[in-house]
């Protein structure tokens, strides 16, 4: 017994010490190998994981490892842009690796309305862009850098000037009546708030939301589209710390041409003799004397020659950015946090020290976002984010927009500007009809200081209902507030205006040419003004979301209900709206259900129900469903033999949505309304006293509502050659339904008009295709190219309009926003028979217009105008966005473009000395007006004061094809890295040189053809030279 007892115990000992270096044997088990892709070039960085022991390592720069392991192992091999290949062991010493490129993008998380989706997943149209692609640009304002980067979105920027370039933004083109209705709903982490002011560091991403699949869920605010931005959050790991600092000049895109003095002069008298023949030269406005001065250049201060562009604006004008940005976290606590500084000068000339009559602007930034794991079921989301602007504008006396004008419109011999520091204006002593030069505007008249002070705060809870597996509940809330404070100081300066001496004192020898002054106004006393205004909001939500798989099936769901407050609500601007004094309030509720099977086969269906009230309390709430449907068949097993074809998938939706945004006022329901304060009335026949008046206002309609968009899209998306090819394409189409429009046949005998009515229809159709090709040539160098085109075009089904006497006359039936005009025939010749020539709107001379007669009446009238050319919206816009890195070289540039668009020249721009014929002189009119001897070459009608409104009536001669190509963004830099950056705590040091458009080719040379207007108003758009640094801490 006692022996078998020791022979169980040895056979027990002998058993362990076999499993123990059974173990140890397995343990000392070394794997190496080499990892490469599917070219054979080798890949450094993968990341390779032993599953058992949990152990990795990294690929070296040759893409060899070798790792610690058992026999039974499995590794683990992942790197981004590759498939994850895992692999046993199975005793190996030796496993080399083949890694096949992925369709990355596809399991990109995409940010969706009140949610999240894989984009693999998505079956509505939703187009996403990364914070990291917009930082390329050193634009201050984010929105004006979207251009070219998305299909489908294109933005109209009608001013450069400093902390006021917002643009417009338009998704899928125009579907209603007009530009101002047709601006998409803008939401930044989840609530609506404006963007532009956010710093490009501070965005992870952009969606954009294009059907109805992907915005029904807005409701009665989706119908234009949206946009969700989302800012960048903390995640797990040690903190990283990046810094940036830039510095740029710019510069203004396109400025016009004036004539000088001596032109100005030339011209404008010989069309007053071409007018009259018999009229003297002591008639004429400009005499010899005056001329050979302008000439010569003698006597400045008499007879100045001033290009007002070339004076008050300066070349270049600075603009720097500074950020900082700090995020990490650990198992409980995630955050991110940065601060930003921009500031950017004006091109304004400063010519006094002690005032400073430039714009400029400064933006500060700050962000803070944590998100709190409070329990394992329990998460806690914080966010809070700001802005403040200080923008610093001259006072004027009749608005910046009319400064501008002045500026391009004054005379060049109205004034010499400052001279010795004083400021010499003109008059009429020696020039008669010399206009106010552009100086009297705002020069000495003091400067306007506005500080804005946005602050938004969020507060989000996340529970996991786990009595329901997949059930979780969130609630939000959100309160926004803006502050305005305005500080105008008001002044004047000592005016002189000069003259010979020998006019002023008869003592003085007739033969002097010495120069005087004489005073028109003394220095002012300074003048102080303040104004306050203010703007606050809150949202709630609360919903339920589920997420759950059955076997091959998954379900998703979300139920949610939202409200919002706006009290004294203000535009974009901050100015305040009408009606301030009475809060702006929404209130709904969304809800989605999701289904996929295996993968391949989605459906979605989303549904809002809010209201809004700009609506009668019967017609205020409406219900706006949709639903789309996805197919992956490349998953199909008779796909499998296509080996070319990655990726193939289909996916279609059909929707409702509406549009609050419908014009008018805000409370167009409510029953006829009076103003009480409108003027007087004379009680009395004789010595009568004024009484206040009464005045009857707007007719009200309870019926308005909002406008109802009916949507479709089919999209297909594909990838080939192991996914360096993609394509996206869609097409779309939309029904704008109950536009609220003017009635156009009411008679006038009716006595008053009647209310607006939605009884306007517009039709949209369209298509996107976006190409992408990213390839890694080797280990160093790899690059990328992206084609997008976006078209759209859209026609008027119907409005209520006038009855016409021609089916050419009427809007119905074109674009919104088509021009009308005149159609050119040709200029009036001596050779022309008068009995031959329709009548005109004034008697014609040679080298004036003459117009088709459309109608075949023999009179050029109404009846005789038509569509020309194309809307002011280009019914294309494409973008090339391309780059590459080399080692630690990267280069990249985005170019954006548009056709199939037209500008109508602004009056100002058609008519010789402005409609007072005391304005300005455009170069290209005094070189190309048809003249005698220019007859056959002039491209420009005579130049006239008697009958020039003839000449510059609208009509195709003054239509411009505003197709473009732009430079938007470029950038070249390189990253330096290395130990000697280690030792200093840096990971990276970037240095770069980007720009801003830098280049643009057009036939359009009069204005800049992305302000999408032809007139000459506003401060010019600005194209920047940038140099910057980044540095990443370790």
């Amino acid at each position: 017994m006692r022996i078998q007892q020791k022979s169980l115990q040895l056979l027990l000992h002998l058993i362990i010490l076999l499993g123990i270096c059974t173990s140890s044997w397995a343990q000392s088990l070394q794997v190496s190998g080499k990892i490469t892709d599917s070219q054979g070039l080798p890949i450094p960085g993968v990341n390779i994981i032993d599953k058992t022991t949990k152990r990795g390592v990294n690929s070296d720069s040759d893409g060899k490892y070798k790792i610690g392991a058992t026999a039974k192992s499995v590794l683990e091999f992942s790197f981004i842009g590759f498939e994850t290949k895992q692999i046993p062991v199975n005793g190996q010493s030796v496993i080399n690796v083949k890694l096949n490129t992925s369709a990355t993008d596809l399991e990109d998380v995409v940010v969706v309305a009140y949610g999240k989706q894989k984009k693999i997943s998505v079956t509505g149209a939703i187009t996403a862009l990364s914070g990291e692609q917009l930082s390329k640009s050193p634009s201050v304002n984010i929105a004006n850098t979207l251009a070219g980067q998305i299909t489908g979105v294109s933005t109209v920027q009608f001013s450069g000037r400093p902390g006021a370039d917002d643009p417009s933004i338009f998704i899928r083109g125009l579907a209603t009546i007009s530009e101002d209705r047709s601006q998409p709903l803008i939401i930044v982490d989840g609530v609506e708030r404006p963007f532009t002011g956010l710093d490009a560091d501070e965005i992870e991403s952009f969606s954009i939301l294009k059907d109805a699949s992907a915005t029904a869920v807005y409701g009665v605010r989706g119908a234009n589209g949206v946009v969700i931005v989302t800012t960048k959050r903390g995640s797990k790991g040690k903190a990283s710390i990046t810094a940036g600092y830039s510095y740029g000049l710019q510069e203004p895109t396109r400025l016009l041409d004036f004539a000088d003095s001596y032109t100005y002069g030339t011209v404008h008298n010989n069309a007053r003799i071409s007018d009259n023949p018999l009229i003297t030269v002591g008639e004429l406005k400009f005499t010899p004397e005056a001329l050979n001065a302008f000439r010569t250049g003698a006597y400045p201060q008499i007879y100045p020659n001033t290009d007002w562009l070339d004076y008050i604006l300066k070349p270049y004008a600075p603009q720097s950015r500074a950020n900082l940005s700090i995020s990490g976290g650990n198992d409980n606590v995630r955050y991110f946090t940065s601060i930003g500084v921009i500031s950017q000068d004006g091109l304004f000339n400063t010519f006094d020290a002690n005032y400073d009559y430039n714009f400029s602007f400064q933006r500060y930034n700050f962000r803070t976002n944590l998100d709190i794991d409070v329990t394992k079921t329990t998460k806690i989301g914080v966010t809070i984010g700001g802005q403040i602007g200080i923008r610093n504008e001259p006072r004027t006396n009749s608005g910046i927009n009319q400064l501008f004008r002045e500026i391009y419109w004054s005379q060049p011999y109205s004034s010499p500007g400052i001279i010795d520091g004083n400021y010499i204006i003109g008059g009429d002593n020696y020039i008669t009809g010399t206009k106010k030069d552009p100086l009297s505007s705002y020069y000495g008249l003091g400067y306007s200081n506005i500080l804005q002070n946005r602050l938004n705060f969020d507060l989000e809870l996340t529970q996991q209902l786990t009595f329901v597996k997949g059930l979780s509940f969130r609630t939000k809330f959100a309160y926004n507030t803006l502050y305005t404070h305005t500080k105008n100081r008001a002044t004047s300066v000592m005016r002189f205006i000069p003259f010979f001496l020998r006019d002023l004192d008869p003592t003085v020898d007739r033969n002097s040419d010495e120069i005087g002054y004489r005073t028109t106004s003394a220095n002012g006393n300074l003048s102080y003004s303040e104004a306050q205004g203010k703007d606050r909001d809150w949202y709630i939500e609360a919903g339920l979301n589920y997420n759950r798989k059955f076997g091959d099936h998954n379900f998703g769901g979300l139920l949610l209900y939202n409200a919002q407050k706006d009290f004294y609500p203000t535009d974009t601007n901050g100015n305040p709206t009408s009606n301030q004094d009475i809060p702006r309030g929404l209130v709904g509720i969304a809800g989605r259900i999701t289904y996929d099977y295996q993968g391949k086969y989605s459906a979605d269906f989303n549904i809002g129900y809010n209201g809004s009230e700009n609506f009668a309390p019967e017609n205020r709430f409406g219900v706006f469903p949709a639903f789309s449907v996805g197919w992956i068949a490349s998953k199909e097993k008779f796909m499998e033999q296509l080996k070319f074809v990655d990726f193939f998938k289909i996916r279609m939706s059909y929707g409702l949505v509406g549009n609050d945004r419908i014009g008018g006022n805000r409370f167009l329901y409510l029953p006829d309304s009076f103003d009480a304060n409108s003027g007087s009335y004379s009680f009395g026949t004789e010595n009568g006293t004024n009484q206040p008046a009464a005045a009857e206002g707007i007719i009200g309609n309870p019926q308005v509502t909002w406008e109802t968009a009916t949507k479709r899209n089919l999209g297909v998306e594909l990838k080939f050659l192991e996914n360096r090819l993609g394509i996206i394409f869609d097409v779309f189409n939309e029904n704008r339904t109950n536009i609220l429009t003017n009635r156009g046949t009411v008679p006038e005998f009716v006595g008053y008009s009647l209310p607006a009515v939605n009884v306007g229809e517009v039709y949209n159709e369209g298509y996107e295709l976006e190409l992408n090709w990213n390839d890694k040539v080797s280990a160093d160098f790899n690059y990328r190219v992206n084609f997008n085109v976006s078209y759209s075009n859209n026609k008027i089904v119907f409005i209520d309009e006038v009855p016409r006497s021609q089916p050419y006359l009427y809007q119905t039936g074109n674009p919104v926003g088509q021009p009308f005009g005149y159609v050119f025939d040709r200029f009036y010749s001596v050779n022309d028979v008068p009995a031959n020539v329709p009548n005109h709107l004034y008697p014609l001379k040679p080298g004036d217009m003459v117009y088709k007669d459309l109608d075949g009446n023999n009179i050029i009238d109404q009846d005789d105008q038509r569509a020309i050319g194309f809307p002011n919206y280009p019914q294309y816009i494409f973008g090339f966005n391309s780059g590459f890195t080399y080692k630690n070289f990267d280069l990249s540039m985005s170019w954006v473009g548009a056709t199939n668009t037209s500008r109508l020249l602004d009056e100002s721009l058609r008519t010789p000395f402005g409609t007072s014929g005391e304005r300005s002189l455009l170069q290209y009119m005094a070189d190309e007006a048809w003249t005698p001897e220019t007859a056959s070459t002039a491209t420009f009608p005579r130049v006239t004061f008697q009958g020039a409104l003839n000449n510059s009536k609208n009509s195709d001669f003054w239509l411009r094809d505003a197709s473009y190509i732009r430079l938007k963004t470029f950038e070249v830099g390189y990253n330096f890295k290395g130990t000697f950056l280690k030792k200093v705590g840096l990971s990276t040091f970037r240095f770069y040189f980007n720009g801003n458009n830098l280049l643009t080719f057009s036939k359009l040379d009069i204005t800049d053809p992305e302000t999408r207007t032809g007139s000459i108003q506003e401060y010019p758009l600005t194209k920047l030279y940038n140099l910057g640094v980044k540095l990443n801490f370790l």
